[in-house]
């Protein structure tokens, strides 16, 4: 991934020292475990646990000869440890992907634990700005049209509860990868057997796969990688709500622009939802990624490499980006501009119309019938929309409705707090018993 969108933390992660570091951290607890059980001499695997080192220039400099990432690594490695009776046993009953896999694992769990952090600290401000915005009315838009109205702590206590769902689901995908295999070279542990298997993934704080071919099943992989990606598109609605709402004609958010930030090279008014615009762009890359790792579950055989090539890029990059959007999309929640007055003016932009269908249960619920109801309320409707008159003012004026409901009926029909009176309730089932202060 470009250093634009690589965070430090998760960048040293997917660097080339840490990647051999954790190849050899699964090579140490294969010689301890083995040499435990006897097989390989203590003082050989103590040799290597002392003088085993990671030299990443000298590593490549013998891949550039035999072509071959793994025996490169061992190479390079024997070399560092000075001893040819301990060097020997480097490497002892494993295949490549015995080493990889497992050090896979244990790169995507490090990754997972900053992933699953930023998640929750998303949440933790989406929750904050909830309760912040819970009583500040605001004109709910289906299809892109005034519908009913709505608050703007309702809209964000809907992106909080998608971010608890992306938390759990997000739990569940890492811990599918947190497995290790050292089951050889197609699966049935002649060299090792099972027990040593189990042995040297528990002492690298992994589970093991029941069973494997050469490799760990890749359908864990896909399932992360979607993951991820679901991760990715809850980010996208946020940001892509953001930029309808910072639209001139809207105005009722903005995300925020810096005392030094520029918008435009030609025009010096600009303010651009430019980062919640990165934020949707960066989530058309993570979806393509899934589809990637889907493209890689199905491998000849026992094994072939052709999902090999495609990891190195889709699992650093899907990691590094969904690190590098959390972290973004929680400043813009957290430090966007909230309009209220501008959400008021756009609630009554049409004059009373969004009171519609509260119109027209309030007329079938004092007897009219509901087809004559439907036809009335419409009429009028279209009629100021299209005049941008007041749909109250017409409604009143008219004897069908009247017939029905009287004034003080129309002004129940016609009052804010009573769209908004279940708020609180949707919030306790969102939040539990918590409040703001707790």
């Amino acid at each position: 991934m470009i250093s634009r969108y690589t965070r430090p933390e998760m960048g040293r992660i997917w660097s080339e020292e840490n990647r051999f570091q954790k190849w050899l951290d699964v090579e140490l607890a294969a010689a301890e475990t083995l040499a435990e059980a006897g097989i390989v001499p203590r003082g050989a695997a103590q040799k290597l646990r002392e003088r085993a080192r990671i030299d990443v220039k000298r590593i490549n400099e013998i891949e550039a000869k035999v072509r071959h990432d793994v025996i490169a690594f061992t190479m390079a490695v024997q070399e560092t440890v000075g001893d040819t009776e301990a060097g020997r046993w480097l490497h002892y009953g494993l295949t490549s992907n015995d080493v990889v896999d497992t050090a896979q694992a244990l790169l995507i769990r490090e990754g997972s634990h900053l992933i699953e952090k930023k998640i929750e600290a998303l949440g933790e401000v989406l929750e904050r700005r909830a309760w912040e915005f819970k009583d500040t009315p605001e004109i709910g838009r289906t299809h892109g049209i005034h519908a009913e109205p709505i608050t703007f702590g309702l809209k964000i206590a809907n992106w909080y509860a998608e971010n608890r769902r992306d938390l759990a689901r997000f739990q569940v995908a890492a811990q599918q990868m947190a497995v290790g295999k050292i089951s050889g070279a197609v699966g049935t542990c002649t060299h090792l057997g099972p027990e040593i298997e189990e042995k040297i993934c528990q002492r690298l704080g992994l589970a093991t796969a029941p069973i494997t071919s050469q490799v760990i099943e890749r359908d864990r992989h896909a399932q992360y990688l979607s993951t991820l990606a679901v991760v990715a598109a809850s980010l996208e609605r946020i940001c892509t709500e953001i930029r309808h709402l910072q639209r001139t004609e809207v105005r009722e958010v903005e995300e925020p622009f810096g005392g030094e930030q520029r918008g435009s090279s030609a025009m010096p008014h600009k303010r651009n939802p430019v980062s919640s615009e990165q934020i949707c762009g960066l989530a058309r890359v993570v979806r393509g990624n899934a589809t990637a790792a889907f493209e890689n579950i199905a491998l000849w055989h026992e094994r072939d490499i052709s999902h090999s090539s495609v990891e190195r890029i889709i699992l650093p990059d899907s990691t590094t980006l969904v690190d590098y959007m959390l972290h973004k999309t929680t400043e813009i929640v957290a430090n966007m501009k909230v309009f209220p007055e501008r959400m008021q003016r756009n609630l009554n932009a049409t004059l009373g119309l969004v009171f519609s269908g509260q119109l027209l249960q309030d007329l079938v619920e004092h007897g009219a019938p509901r087809e004559d109801a439907y036809k009335w309320v419409q009429i009028h409707a279209m009629a100021a929309w299209e005049s941008e008159t007041s749909f109250r003012d017409r409604v009143a004026g008219d004897a069908n409705v009247r017939k029905f409901m009287d004034e003080k009926a129309l002004a129940h029909t016609f009052d804010l707090h009573r769209q908004l009176r279940a708020v609180d309730a949707i919030f306790r089932r969102v939040f539990g018993s918590r409040t703001p202060e707790a």
